[in-house]
């Protein structure tokens, strides 16, 4: 015979106990459906269940936001950064105000109306004819961070401010002179905007790779189908080079000459999201062309065979860097640590699961250097050693191998920095809504933590030196995308699944999200690219444009 609850908590306990075991019963039969590819091209689990401490969670990250966009209305507003420590401003994107702009679709998925109206009525009065700096204009950061963000934004809003879309056509128009005609369908990366004129130097693969989706999404706001052709084209340009490793393009390029400048191969920074936006490209447009999904595929596939190795100690996954000579580099880096998150998003399109496990084994070697610190936050770089190799660029010291025999991977001298990126946060975004694992919670909760704690500046949050140590001080600088994108995954995490819900929106680089038309069945044609086709590989040699993780780090305080 049944009894009745002693209290509202038993009551409430066995009501969530029976809920948790008919949730893990429709989990399996997803995981049936899905071998017997019913669900192809689904990224996100269906059967997401949020725990009842979610909202203080979501509210801790509501919190910081405000504290953050509050000081910088104080003292930046309406410059580009916020200088937290010496409460100041740094006008490192022009002078357009990045930090309004960027964090605009931030504000209008946190339901932050008055604040959200205020930056459209800001971002639709831009001048984006010239540079409010002495600085050349980057088409790539340009393009992630104003050109989507206004894009985005108006997506958000349900399409009800026009004038976001005349300023997004106003800043393509003048980022579109990259293009010169009489060279190749690959944009130099800088624009004196002032006059129009590109600046004739190299540009490397994740600079001239990651504009597809803005460009497109421009194209179907504006009807002119320029835009879509120029970014398209680019990518179909670098996909088809010969390359160092089939689907591996090399990350130099010469613009004048359409031709790979080196050999160098990475999933990190200078080549990174190039290959984030192939498989991106293909869901957002819905395109019957393979060759953006299988190109993305056969670069996974080499990089399973020859980039991908496990440390000697905690048997962690990484993505090795391949020198010129080819030489494997046993480095990763806190920007390369959004390739989990990738890979889980195009093996479930892909409907692959070896991908999205892999994926999920990469996004655990990621959060090991977040747990294995004592801030709990995770640096820069990081080295590791191989069964077959330990070649790092670096010499570690003793403690640094000390750290190493404890944690699997070593801080890597002068990068032990934490830059207020996201990239381990967003595949662990990833990781919550592909599988519904718990534990990804968790994980968000305690960064949470680990920002209050330590990265609490004299106004609003900064980035610290040595993210081992308790007080190494703070970086006197706050990009816009803390607020775009580092507190948009955190919210997320902890939000209804149904909002942006990845299985109708698709994220661009600087996590602004895209609105997409419902799945295919299908992307790709299943097979790798068969490469030979393209000739043999020949670059160029010459000099690529800085590509340091944070090239305008600020001077660290002696």
């Amino acid at each position: 015979m049944l009894q009745e609850p002693t209290s509202i908590g038993e009551a409430f306990r066995k009501s969530f106990k029976i809920l948790m075991l008919f949730h893990h019963l429709v989990i399996s039969l997803l995981a049936s459906l899905r071998l017997m590819g019913v669900l192809g091209g689904s990224v996100q689990n269906p059967f997401l269940l949020l725990p009842p401490d979610t909202h203080m969670h979501q509210q801790a990250v509501v919190n910081i936001f405000l504290d953050c966009y509050q000081a910088y209305k104080q003292f930046a507003f309406p410059h580009d950064d916020l200088t937290p420590v010496t409460k100041s401003f740094f006008d490192g994107r022009n002078g357009w105000g990045a930090t309004v702009v960027d964090a605009m679709t931030t504000l209008a998925i946190m339901g932050q109306e008055e604040l959200f109206i205020e930056a459209v009525d800001f971002s639709s009065k831009i001048d984006f004819n010239v540079s409010h700096t002495s600085d050349t204009v980057s088409v790539f950061e340009t393009t992630i961070r104003y050109l989507a963000g206004l894009l985005s934004a108006y997506e958000l809003s349900g399409q009800k401010f026009p004038a976001l879309i005349e300023k997004a056509k106003e800043v393509a128009n003048k980022m579109a002179f990259a293009w010169v005609p009489g060279t190749s369908p690959i944009p130099f990366m800088n624009i004196d905007f002032n006059t129009s004129i590109p600046i004739l130097e190299n540009s490397v693969i994740s600079q001239a790779g990651t504009l597809s989706l803005e460009w497109f999404t421009l194209t179907k706001y504006s009807g002119n189908d320029t835009y879509r052709k120029l970014a398209e084209d680019t990518v179909r340009h670098i996909a088809q080079l010969p390359a160092p490793l089939p689907g591996l393009a090399a990350q130099g390029l010469n613009p004048s000459t359409g031709k790979s400048v080196g050999a160098f191969v990475t999933w990190g920074s200078g080549s990174d999201s190039y290959f984030e936006y192939l498989i991106k490209y293909a869901r957002l447009t819905n395109t019957d062309d393979n060759l953006f999904a299988d190109t993305w595929a056969t670069a996974v596939d080499s990089s399973l065979k020859r980039l991908a190795r496990t440390s000697t100690v905690g048997n962690h996954l990484y993505l090795a860097d391949q020198q010129d000579d080819g030489t494997l580099r046993h480095i990763g880096s806190h920007l390369e640590c959004f390739h989990a998150g990738n890979w889980m998003f195009g093996g479930r399109l892909l409907d692959n699961q070896t991908i999205v496990d892999t994926g999920l084994e990469l996004n655990e070697a990621c959060w090991n250097t977040y747990a294995s610190t004592m801030t709990g936050i995770g640096p820069e770089i990081f080295g590791f050693f191989s069964s077959d190799g330990n070649f790092t660029g670096a010499t570690p010291t003793a403690e640094d191998l000390a750290f190493y025999e404890k944690h699997g991977f070593f801080l890597y001298p002068q990068a032990e920095y934490y830059y207020l990126r996201p990239e381990v946060l967003e595949s662990n975004f990833y990781a919550w809504r592909v599988t519904g694992n718990r534990t990804y919670l968790d994980r968000a909760a305690s960064a949470i933590n680990s920002i209050n704690k330590f990265l609490k500046a004299p106004v609003a949050f900064a980035g610290i030196w040595n993210v081992n140590e308790a007080d190494s001080g703070f970086i006197d600088d706050t990009e816009s995308f803390w607020y775009a994108e580092v507190l948009k995954y955190l919210y997320l995490t902890f939000d209804d699944p149904s909002h942006i819900n990845l299985d109708e929106w698709v994220f661009n680089t600087e996590c602004h999200p895209f609105k997409a038309p419902t799945a295919k069945a299908v992307y790709g044609s299943g097979q790798v690219i068969d490469q030979s086709s393209f000739g043999p590989f020949k670059p160029e040699s010459g000099p690529l444009p800085a590509v340091s993780p944070a090239v305008k780090l600020p001077a660290r305080p002696t």
